[in-house]
């Protein structure tokens, strides 16, 4: 499973002009069959952002136009044995500020890779941020380009993927 972070789907939705966008497309083109996630928090970040400019309607149909075309999962945090207090407290305080103390990060980065990492079919992180993330979480942390590079797919091979 390869979770991604908010910026590669808000360049792939929003930001059609970057520099970055077709590499971008190549990779979500390409990891369509490596089991794609990204956590409710993820998902709740790209939807706040693009609730600027969509209309209501087709925010509310997001799964159709985000989730299916691309296969992607969302990972839910699991409250285990705890009450809901006792999760909330855990999952959107006790977790993230320990991570933001220890590691100087964001607190959507924050929920972001906590629960990346306790997801167990998490092998690897996706996102142009990479440098926020660095030796800041257990899990390898990639660009788009690094991880179609690293999976055998190279520049010269990119177009292929369309």
């Amino acid at each position: 499973m390869v979770g991604i972070d908010s910026d590669v789907i808000l360049i792939e939705m929003r930001y059609g002009r970057d520099a970055r966008h077709d590499v971008n497309a190549q990779f979500l083109r390409a990891v369509r069959v490596a089991a794609p996630a990204l956590t409710i928090y993820t998902l709740m970040e790209v939807l706040g952002q693009l609730s600027f400019n969509l209309p209501p309607a087709k925010l509310a149909r997001w799964e159709t136009w985000l989730i299916e075309p691309y296969r992607l999962a969302v990972l839910w945090p699991n409250p285990g044995t705890l009450g809901a207090q006792g999760f909330m407290f855990q999952e959107i305080y006790e977790r993230p500020l320990a991570r933001m103390q220890a590691h100087r990060m964001g607190f959507a980065d924050a929920l972001a890779i906590e629960l990346a990492e306790r997801t167990p079919d998490v092998r690897v992180f996706v996102t142009w941020n990479a440098r926020h993330f660095a030796n800041k979480t257990r899990l390898p942390v990639l660009t788009p380009a690094q991880y179609l590079d690293e999976n055998g797919i190279h520049p010269e091979a990119r177009s292929v993927i369309r």
